[in-house]
């Protein structure tokens, strides 16, 4: 297994929401023939969550190698039930997959959930994403929900995951 590369972990910066989609579109265009729309909804939603952003109940964090983007994740627990928080937009480019830069950005986002003290928290994510779930699993999360949808393009099974 390579070594894991030079990571800082930041904060939202003006710019880091283009480096998001961007790789969010990209990674799932070529690896799951997502279409445009996926792209449109990640952009959306991310754009709402910043403008909304509440540090009290919401969470974001990107990874650099140099000037390089590595990766994000984000914690929403403005747009959710109290108590609650939803893990959204976690990505990490192909290059900094297996290396531990998902676990670097998944271990803060929960040491986040951790300290609100939040009863649940939950993402979505869908069937074949195997490194990621195994991710979630280390970290409690449960499969309690799947149902198949082909709102971006191919059918796939989504599925929810939580952590009580």
């Amino acid at each position: 297994m390579p070594s894991m590369p030079a990571i800082t972990l930041h904060q939202y910066r003006p710019g880091v929401i283009d480096d998001v989609v961007h790789h969010h579109a990209t990674y799932y265009r070529d690896h799951w023939k997502f279409d445009e729309r996926f792209e449109a909804q990640v952009s959306s939603e991310l754009t709402e969550f910043i403008n909304e952003f509440n540090p009290d109940t919401d969470c974001f964090w990107w990874a650099a190698n140099g000037a390089d983007f590595a990766g994000a994740i984000a914690i929403d627990g403005s747009r959710v039930g109290e108590g609650q928080a939803r893990v959204r937009w976690f990505i990490v480019p192909e290059q900094f997959q297996g290396v531990g830069v998902g676990a670097s950005l998944f271990d803060i986002a929960m040491q986040f959930c951790t300290e609100k003290t939040l009863e649940s928290v939950y993402l979505w994510t869908f069937e074949g994403l195997d490194a990621a779930r195994k991710l979630y699993e280390r970290h409690g999360f449960t499969l309690v929900k799947e149902k198949k949808g082909d709102g971006w393009g191919p059918e796939i099974v989504e599925q929810m995951f939580e952590r009580i």
